[in-house]
């Protein structure tokens, strides 16, 4: 089987599989948690502010304080793809009081970077905010309409175009990388530390591509300020229905989406999980917050925990087949 019918194959896949279990510290022998909360929470945000994940994470935030007897402070803590943050929440007591909001990254990055934490066996899954989907955007003034002009001019300009990634390891970075491999052209990746300061060089010209989360890039779209190609899901959008994806704009294969979801400390107590998943699901359901997440072209899913728990399960096992197959490392 050649690299790319391989590739080809393994976006196919389901997203649930049997797999290495994400429930191992999910809250086993830690105590009730009745007296949860007795303090503030603290809502680790492991990027700057204004990316997705700081606009979902800040969305779930708010959620939990309208549900809860104290506040929950978003708190961004920024740097190594995410990784700074989720260290703190790794090593944080498992009372419920630090709680860490990740995007996809989350079960990414550990393929592609030595680690200070088990990003499995430190967090407890507490649920899947919502999923996104990424849209594949251009400067402005970048002489292409559609991704098969892209892909000629990329061809034309081997290595001399770049795109921006939100971080090294992130579903953006993944989406670059897999666009290159199935589309056959060379691109430089320049990794930044969040969407909110990639987004910036993008619009001035000095990157020339992105694949960014729809949250984070939808008004700069509507503004003019970016060209939108194509959409990366298997299906066109609601939000963007003129928008094809990149597999019927020719790249065959090709899809990819994103996800932000919340994790505690391992050992955290089973039942404040679950009192923070029912607040958020209930809260994104509301009709402001459901509204607000339609803007940025996200879709609520605020499963349970045991079944976030499976599902960043297969992704995990699903990302790191895929980084291996695509030999995809960080820059």
């Amino acid at each position: 089987m050649t690299r790319r019918a391989a590739l080809a194959g393994l976006l196919a896949a389901p997203g649930l599989a049997p797999g290495r279990g994400l429930t191992q510290g999910a809250g086993a022998g830690a105590g009730p948690g009745a007296e949860w909360p007795n303090r503030p929470i603290r809502l680790v945000i492991p990027y700057p502010p204004g990316g997705p994940t700081d606009l979902l994470g800040r969305v779930a935030a708010q959620r939990l304080t309208a549900a809860l007897p104290f506040p929950v402070v978003a708190e961004n803590r920024a740097g190594a793809g995410g990784a700074i943050g989720a260290e703190q929440v790794a090593r944080a007591a498992p009372d419920g009081h630090t709680l860490l909001a990740n995007a996809s990254a989350h079960v990414i990055l550990p393929h592609m970077l030595r680690l200070p934490f088990d990003a499995v066996a430190d967090f407890a899954p507490i649920t899947c905010i919502a999923a996104v989907p990424l849209v594949l955007v251009v400067t402005p003034n970048l002489p292409v309409r559609s991704v098969a002009e892209l892909v000629a001019l990329a061809k034309a300009k081997p290595g001399q175009l770049a795109y921006a990634s939100s971080s090294n390891g992130g579903a953006p970075h993944l989406a670059g990388e897999m666009f290159k491999l199935l589309a056959g052209v060379d691109l430089a990746h320049v990794p930044y530390r969040g969407s909110g300061q990639a987004l910036p060089d993008l619009v001035a010209g000095n990157v020339q591509v992105m694949f960014d989360s729809l949250a984070s890039s939808a008004a700069l779209v509507r503004e003019g300020r970016l060209k939108a190609l194509a959409v990366t899901t298997e299906q066109r959008i609601a939000g963007f229905p003129e928008l094809p994806t990149v597999a019927e704009a020719g790249v065959p294969g090709y899809a990819i989406t994103t996800w932000y979801g919340m994790w505690a400390p391992a050992r955290t107590p089973a039942s404040i999980l679950a009192r923070v998943q029912q607040a958020v699901a209930a809260g994104v359901r509301q009709p402001e917050a459901a509204e607000r997440l339609a803007s940025m072209g996200a879709e609520p899913v605020a499963q349970p925990p045991e079944g976030f728990a499976a599902f960043a399960t297969a992704e995990y096992e699903r990302y790191g087949k895929l980084v291996r197959e695509a030999n995809i490392r960080a820059d």
